[in-house]
């Protein structure tokens, strides 16, 4: 099946999961709405849950790349880690399976596709990767931490200062979670960003 395909089926499937429960979201009407048949949405994802899976990993791939462009606007790394912070506090506003994977909390709507891999018998790598594990919220800390630190140390960093840096990134990440988890009631999270982070220790 062409990739255009499968993303218009998981579009659908997005779009059926916005406006109704997951358990009352049915194979036969995301293959309808993508145009394709019911056994081309089987052939493509295995199953329900694997549908799922594959939903919850674009979703979560989609929020680290847009992770990856914060981290690349040209600023300073103060701007860069608050970028990275609204980024994230923004994606999980607005999409309910990136706030259930940042926070681990999945309400009775969403799908909860177990975060441990599953036998794939799948002959679509796309599908093979999403039956994969997926991001607990500790891995996408890790994640966003260690990328922050690679893109923002640069080459020939000093070690002791990448430690630092890697802390500075880590609370900013962790800042950002808790802004999604309880939003302030005063300011925004640019201003928790900077009042956290010292001047020198980014």
């Amino acid at each position: 099946m062409m990739p255009a395909a499968r993303e218009s089926l998981l579009d659908a499937a997005y779009t059926a999961l916005a406006r109704r429960p997951w358990s009352a979201v049915r194979m036969v009407d995301v293959a309808a709405a993508a145009g394709v048949s019911r056994q081309t949405l089987y052939n493509e994802f295995g199953s329900k849950e694997g549908l799922a899976r594959a939903l919850v990993r674009r979703e979560a791939d989609g929020y680290l790349a847009g992770v990856e462009r914060a981290l690349a606007t040209p600023a300073d790394a103060r701007d860069r880690l608050t970028a990275t912070a609204e980024w994230t506090a923004s994606a999980a506003r607005e999409n309910a399976l990136v706030r259930a994977m940042l926070t681990g909390c999945w309400s009775e709507r969403l799908p909860s596709p177990t975060l441990s891999a599953v036998p794939s018998s799948s002959a679509v790598p796309a599908q093979r990767r999403a039956d994969g594990p997926l991001p607990s919220p500790g891995d996408f800390v890790a994640l966003v931490r260690d990328r922050a630190v690679a893109v923002l140390a640069g080459p020939g960093a000093a070690k002791p200062d990448t430690a630092e840096l890697a802390r500075s990134c880590e609370l900013v990440v962790r800042l950002a979670l808790s802004c999604v988890a309880a939003p302030p009631t005063e300011g925004n999270i640019a201003d928790l960003v900077r009042t956290a982070l010292p001047r020198q220790a980014v």
